[in-house]
């Protein structure tokens, strides 16, 4: 088995286990996550901060069993750290001895600026590159992390959260008075109106769920789901107002229907305040942070550039059997280059196609037989980091191909057809891809194509292009392009 990675985190309400196993240098992907309800910081703030009795004992049994599970995957590496609730106990130590004593783990407790760093290099590494702040709402506070070109630049974080809102405040019913709460912290926030906010964590997931089946979203990924700052109060001030009948009917889980009324309303706060205008889901945080400043300890906690880890994994684990997709690659840029100013396509489209055109032969890896289903099918499901939901349909729905038939025919219904671009470009896109495939069918190498482009026709000229000239027919060229094999 490839070497594995287990990193648990001890938070306030929940305790949460990721195994990541590495495929090569950089590439990874998760195998197994696991979770537990523990409330950890139940009747921890109305006592003092003390974490309780029965809080401990469910703590310690819970761990006891990720690390069963992380040795049924033979982890070399257990990390643990807790946040909030343990940081902030007064009897931390006890907690802490006892773990040690009964599983042989050690706790790494880590202040909250430390907490927020782990969130914001994961986000500045596996979402899109973007400039915004990165907030994770837990359960005994909510940390904030300033992403500017790919660098986290500030840390803060403040003592309001899920569950220490909902003891002091909630479950008295004095919403006022965890609204002046909030405000008051949020007063030593050093940064004001950023148009765009990652939502980390339990709460900003629950939220986005909802918000994501309200509106019928095409695409089933949390991670990187974008909307706006109305739909978002809107769907927040819902939850305020729900019953437990209407959280349900708002596809809210009942193991948060306790918290999730404080965290919509921290969320409100929080958009009061910075006016942000975007809002970013990331199915990533403090675990992958972890993970990954491991990962990456001797390159500054970065990917190297234009380095996409999930790509890398599909190329790791399904295409070992050739680098066909590495050549078609290399074909279609210059296909791309000598042809897109005519056929009037952006500059920006080059990188989606290269991706694409890379991932090609991936669903050989599962059976030579509709390989392009299989292709299509392993790029929608684990394309997740570093592209956004339009570029995930668009690599993913390019990869499939029948005879005779245009991109935009393949559409399926009622699917993520609404993040693909216009059906033109669409066409345009699939017979430049698909034509770097089909001049490569005798398997020759890219750089031994000769492509020459003018007035509408791409010259094309090889050794060894019989079977290409025998393909090209299975191509819809679009109208204002001629392809010439000679």
């Amino acid at each position: 088995m490839a070497q594995c990675t287990a990193v648990i985190d001890i938070g306030s309400n929940s305790m949460r286990m990721a195994v990541f196993q590495k495929t090569s240098r950089f590439a990874f992907h998760i195998i197994h996550e696991v979770k537990s309800s523990v409330r950890l910081a139940q009747h921890a703030y109305s006592n003092g901060g003390n974490l309780q009795p029965e809080a401990m004992d469910r703590g310690s049994q819970a761990i006891g069993e990720f690390l069963r599970v992380a040795q049924s995957f033979k982890a070399r590496k257990i990390l643990c750290i807790a946040t909030s609730a343990l940081r902030e106990a007064p009897n931390k130590s006890d907690f802490i001895r006892r773990i040690q004593k009964e599983h042989s783990l050690s706790i790494k407790v880590i202040d909250g600026n430390k907490e927020a760093y782990l969130g914001g290099i994961a986000c500045a590494n596996l979402l899109p590159k973007v400039n915004a702040i990165a907030i994770d709402v837990g359960g005994g506070s909510s940390e904030f992390s300033l992403l500017e070109n790919g660098n986290v630049t500030q840390t803060i974080s403040l003592n309001i959260g899920t569950v220490r809102l909902k003891e002091l405040f909630m479950d008295n019913g004095d919403i006022e008075g965890a609204n002046a709460y909030i405000d008051t912290a949020l007063q030593s926030l050093p940064f004001h109106s950023i148009p765009t906010l990652i939502g980390i964590g339990g709460t900003f997931r629950a939220i986005t769920h909802g918000i994501m089946k309200k509106e019928a979203y095409p695409l089933k990924k949390l991670h990187g789901f974008s909307t706006s700052d109305t739909a978002f109060k809107s769907f927040c001030d819902a939850i305020l107002d729900a019953s437990s009948k209407k959280l349900r009917s708002l596809n809210i889980k009942p193991e948060r229907f306790d918290t999730i009324k404080a965290g919509a309303l921290i969320f409100l706060r929080i958009l009061n305040h910075l006016r942000s205008e975007e809002l970013i889901c990331s199915g990533v945080g403090v675990r992958e942070g972890v993970f990954l400043s491991d990962l990456l300890r001797n390159s500054a906690h970065k990917f190297p550039n234009n380095y996409n880890p999930s790509v890398r994994y599909l190329l790791d684990t399904h295409a070992t059997h050739s680098n066909h997709g590495v050549e078609c690659a290399a074909l279609f840029k210059t296909l791309f280059d000598a042809t897109h100013e005519h056929l009037k396509l952006a500059s920006s489209w080059r990188h989606e196609l290269s991706i694409a055109a890379k991932l090609l032969p991936i669903g050989l890896g599962v059976r030579y037989y509709a390989y392009q289903k299989h292709s299509h099918y392993l790029a929608l499901s684990a394309l997740d980091y570093g592209l956004t939901h339009s570029q995930i349909a668009l690599i993913s729905h390019l990869l499939l191909f029948k005879k005779g038939f245009s991109s935009s025919d393949l559409l399926p219904k009622n699917s993520y057809g609404s993040l693909l671009p216009e059906n033109k470009i669409l066409d345009t896109l699939h017979c430049l891809l698909w034509l770097s495939h089909i001049l490569l069918a005798g398997r020759i190498l890219a750089h031994h194509i000769i492509v020459s482009f003018s007035d509408g026709e791409l010259r094309i000229q090889a050794p060894h292009l019989y079977l290409a000239r025998e393909q090209l027919k299975n191509l819809v060229i679009p109208k204002n392009l001629t392809i010439t094999i000679l």
